[in-house]
């Protein structure tokens, strides 16, 4: 799913304009890049987490699930 798509659903969602959702998205999508950067772990309820690797790569842990690189 592309962004576009993902800010037409949380519009749809919240009663919002697909502008207001897209800008909560990058604010998110920050939130998370600024997080990782610093060597936490984000976690999205219900999907996994995000975590920055001894190599700087980045990994995705599904919840309940394996990782993903």
């Amino acid at each position: 799913m592309k962004k576009p798509e993902i800010a037409k659903k949380m519009a749809r969602q919240s009663g919002g304009t697909r502008g207001e959702a897209a800008d909560r998205l990058d604010r998110m999508v920050q939130e998370i890049l600024d997080g990782l950067r610093q060597g936490k772990e984000t976690r999205l309820p219900g999907l996994g987490s995000f975590r920055q690797g001894a190599d700087g790569r980045l990994a995705f842990l599904r919840e309940g699930g394996k990782r993903r690189a």
